[in-house]
């Protein structure tokens, strides 16, 4: 899986980067078919320093994951986003899975 990361307004330490990559590596325990994923860590100044962590997770067919969180800690708000794209992982998964079934029972 490719990983991309861009911080916004600051620049992130390594620790955060290796972080991100370890939180992101748990998207792949879910679904095998991720592509690539964006992080994307930006740091609001004038609103009590709010730090936004944004994934955009890219599937292999074509489809895109997008998950955004915002908390005082930019670990926090990573984990929360990557557990909001592993929902939508777990959501996504059951539906190609659901409809993959249905479309046997229609052929026989």
């Amino acid at each position: 899986m490719n990983f991309t990361f861009t911080s916004r307004h600051f620049k992130a330490h390594d620790t955060l980067k290796e972080f991100a990559a370890a939180e992101i590596e748990k998207l792949s325990k879910y679904y095998d078919g991720v592509m690539k994923c964006e992080v994307i860590l930006s740091f609001e100044k004038a609103t009590n320093s709010v730090k936004t962590a944004e994934l955009v997770v890219k599937l292999n067919n074509h489809h895109v994951i997008t998950a955004k969180d915002k908390t005082d800690d930019f670990n926090a708000s990573i984990e929360g986003a990557v557990e909001k794209a592993i929902t939508q992982l777990k959501k996504y998964k059951d539906k190609i899975k659901t409809n993959h079934d249905s479309s046997r029972l229609i052929n026989k």
